[in-house]
């Protein structure tokens, strides 16, 4: 079955300027490799990769890098309003950031680190062009009149002569493992449960909502049946979950004491201390500021979730699980912060087919 892009390119400029034009023909060359690249190729197999070579991508990612840095410079020239070039420039860095996310899978660990920086800092040059030429809004710090149920959602707690009040902050949030921002994705999701049986069964036609969050979990169960196509931990401590096939990333941020069981094309684990993994996923899941943290293949089963796990290009195992890279341990022998489970200490697998939804999802 066919997948949709979750992030369409932006219309092109009405009236490019050369190096705009430059630049999205660069995006459609990476876009066009990225369609050839079908199911499960990898380098090395007998059919062709996304790209001819690591050198051949890599090559196409430093120009797309060059040409955003070039925009930047130019942006800072303008004599008209900055914001239309402004947000076609983010657009650009999120293309780069996704396509380099797509083809993760067959870079040497050094390349991908590298790639993952550059792009780090063209988030940051962006950021620093948009507060030197875009007016700031007016704001002040007040007290909340409705404070939310979980201040942590979509606002920071500021502390002010032991007074706390709240500064409402964009929700457009995720993690992001370059630079070490970690922030909650406001999207339904389980908050603020503790000692809780959660169960939620993604429909079908609920696969447009696109997310999914778990934030500020203790000692709960969970179990998440059907597709989605992100999902979002933060703040879960000591609490078992188990989740179908995700048809794009899982970010995972401050975890202790858990067990995850979790299909995904990509997975980034942030602050995870004492838990267990049980992957299958089509890239190398990512550690960063991790320890304790244990590895082994995916086992978790409920009607139907073959024929879901095959549509979203996660019917095979690949053993990606156990090619985990720790961005925080850059020497050539093992890191000390992960390691494989000893087959006698793996948990079986876990059956959910007769389970009703139940918990209450916050929307």
């Amino acid at each position: 079955m066919g997948e949709t892009d979750p992030h369409p390119h932006p219309d092109p400029d009405p009236d490019p300027t050369p190096a705009n034009k430059k630049h999205q023909a660069m995006l459609d060359r990476l876009s066009n490799h990225q369609a050839r690249r079908g199911s499960g190729c990898r380098l090395g197999s007998e059919s062709a990769p996304a790209f001819e070579s690591v050198s051949s991508f890599l090559s196409l990612f430093s120009s797309a890098k060059q040409s955003i840095e070039s925009d930047l410079s130019r942006i800072r020239t303008l004599s008209s309003d900055p914001k239309p070039d402004i947000d076609r420039v983010s657009a650009s860095v999120s293309d780069l950031e996704r396509t380099l996310a797509e083809n993760s899978y067959f870079l040497p660990s050094y390349e991908l680190r590298s790639s993952l920086k550059s792009i780090s800092d063209l988030k940051e040059g962006l950021e620093t062009l948009t507060s030197d030429l875009v007016p700031k809004k007016k704001f002040s710090f007040r007290k909340n009149p409705n404070p939310r149920k979980n201040p942590s959602e979509g606002a920071i707690l500021a502390k002010d002569s032991g007074v706390s009040e709240q500064i409402e902050v964009g929700m457009d949030k995720r993690s992001n493992f370059a630079t070490g921002s970690v922030v909650v994705k406001d999207s339904p999701g389980f908050r603020n449960k503790k000692g809780a049986i959660l169960v939620k069964n993604f429909k079908v036609s609920e696969e447009g909502m696109g997310e999914f969050t778990l934030t500020d979990l203790d000692s709960c169960e969970v179990y998440l049946k059907g597709r989605i196509r992100a999902l979002f931990f933060n703040r879960i401590t000591n609490c078992r979950i188990y989740c179908g096939p995700v048809l794009g990333s899982i970010l995972i941020e401050e975890v202790s004491g858990c067990l995850f069981m979790l299909a995904s094309h990509q997975i980034r684990i942030h602050g995870a201390k004492e838990s267990d993994f049980y992957l299958r996923v089509r890239s190398r899941p990512i550690i960063e500021d991790s320890g304790g943290v244990r590895f082994a293949p995916y086992g978790f089963f409920y009607e139907g979730i073959e024929e879901e796990l095959t549509d979203s290009g996660l019917g095979e195992e690949t053993g990606s699980w156990a090619n985990v890279d720790d961005f925080k341990w850059l020497r050539a022998v093992q890191s000390p912060n992960w390691c494989v489970i000893p087959q006698e200490e793996r948990a079986g697998v876990v059956d959910a087919s007769v389970l009703e939804e139940k918990g209450g999802a916050d929307q």
